[in-house]
């Protein structure tokens, strides 16, 4: 039997609804963030990659972990009996005191920021902010003027860009806290700062997933 429903006013007009998708629950352990620790460190602390805590906490990556903040840690469904213990040299720091003036993945003179802009307001030495090799210079190079690049290894890499000069060249080791570089105030009326990355591979992380 056919049902004719144009041009008939005693039809009715039925909505077929799809059954709704059951949420995804991602199992894991809840970890409390503590003071000095960063996303990094804590992705370390449990042998799970940052991107897949950043996937289990809805975090974008141009977002900052707090102290206090509680955290789900996929795939660990029990805390390990002892947490590994890492060098104190081997965790990254700020390379120079001040505040931020662009963030990482904001748009910042017309071009999206795939690091930081940390803005002095008086000449600034400016420090490695892990150890590794040095395997970049250039005296110009593009937008960021002077700009310096350090391997760590396991594919990170720091960048620096905007110094007023690099005392450092590539091929030579540094240490985490060493002097690398200065960067002056001279300029009136213009905003001074220190870009600074951190890359994993050629993918620019967000900085303040790393430093304390």
């Amino acid at each position: 039997m056919a049902l004719v429903v144009s041009g008939c006013a005693s039809s009715q007009t039925y909505t077929v609804t799809s059954p709704p998708v059951p949420h995804q629950v991602v199992s894991g352990l809840h970890h409390r963030v503590e003071p000095k620790q960063t996303l990094w460190m804590i992705s370390r602390m449990y042998n799970v990659d940052m991107d897949d805590i950043l996937r289990a906490n809805n975090i974008s990556e141009d977002a900052a972990i707090e102290i206090g903040q509680i955290l789900l840690i996929p795939g660990r469904l029990k805390p390990q009996i002892e947490q590994p213990v890492f060098p104190s040299g081997d965790d990254f720091i700020w390379p120079l005191k001040g505040r931020i003036l662009a963030g990482f993945g904001t748009n910042y003179r017309n071009l999206i920021n795939k690091g930081i802009n940390i803005q002095i307001s008086l000449d600034a030495d400016i420090l490695a902010s892990r150890s590794g090799r040095v395997v970049f210079y250039a005296a110009d190079f593009g937008n960021f003027g002077r700009t310096l690049i350090i391997d760590h290894g396991n594919g990170l890499r720091s960048v620096y860009s905007g110094a007023s000069d690099f005392f450092v060249r590539p091929g030579e080791n540094v240490q985490r806290g060493a002097l690398i570089g200065r960067i002056g105030s001279t300029s009136k009326g213009k905003n001074n700062y220190l870009h600074f990355e951190i890359r994993k591979g050629a993918m620019p992380q967000n900085p303040l997933f790393y430093l304390p």
